[in-house]
């Protein structure tokens, strides 16, 4: 009965409520952005969701587009800005997405959605992370983010999908809070994003 009707009750519910109390918040770094990054302020990109389907994930865009003279682009902590920076430690940048919360895409609370390219290289095992919505926040992000390897990722995530209720859900909620407020666990060391997924042994 929640995971089917109370938590996409919550999900829109809460979604609509946070967004509204961080809307000054959140004008306030899209504009802070479109300055910084000369366009957008928008970071669009598709991802899987519930059984792998795909739809665009909406984030703040904390890095530039700055490429080196082959035209590739330079390493992700070259091109994190200083404004970038600040609005990734407090996880700002996550804020757009509880527009992908209200469309349906994406509940509050569940496995982060990463990129398409990895559909194929999950075990059966880990791909079972995509029986329920990606979450903005989720069981492995309040257990080590992005300073825990892949497998133990995808270890927790599939626990989640497991043990899903609304106390899980209502606990993950408050330490993401806590870890919010004390920027634990945003990068990895030396690196402004977490390494790519290439397939586990």
């Amino acid at each position: 009965m929640y995971k089917n009707f109370f938590k996409p009750l919550f999900d829109i519910i809460t979604a609509f409520i946070v967004l509204l109390l961080v809307s000054p918040i959140f004008i306030f770094a899209m504009l802070s952005l479109l300055v910084v990054n000369a366009g957008s302020p928008f970071f669009i990109q598709k991802r899987p969701g519930k059984n792998g389907r795909i739809f665009s994930i909406v984030k703040l865009k904390t890095m530039t587009d700055a490429k080196d003279e082959n035209g590739n682009l330079l390493p992700d902590a070259d091109r994190l800005t200083k404004v970038g920076r600040i609005i990734r430690k407090t996880s700002l940048d996550e804020i757009p997405q509880l527009f992908n919360v209200l469309k349906g895409d994406m509940s509050l609370v569940g496995p982060r959605p990463l990129l398409p390219s990895y559909l194929e290289l999950y075990s059966q095992e880990q791909a079972r992370r995509h029986h329920v919505k990606p979450g903005i926040t989720g069981w492995a992000q309040v257990n080590g983010r992005n300073s825990i390897s892949w497998e133990k990722k995808f270890e927790l995530d599939v626990w989640y999908v497991d043990h899903l209720s609304f106390l899980l859900d209502f606990k993950i909620m408050l330490l993401t809070v806590k870890k919010v407020f004390l920027s634990e666990d945003i990068n990895t060391e030396g690196v402004a994003t977490t390494k790519p997924f290439k397939g586990s042994l």
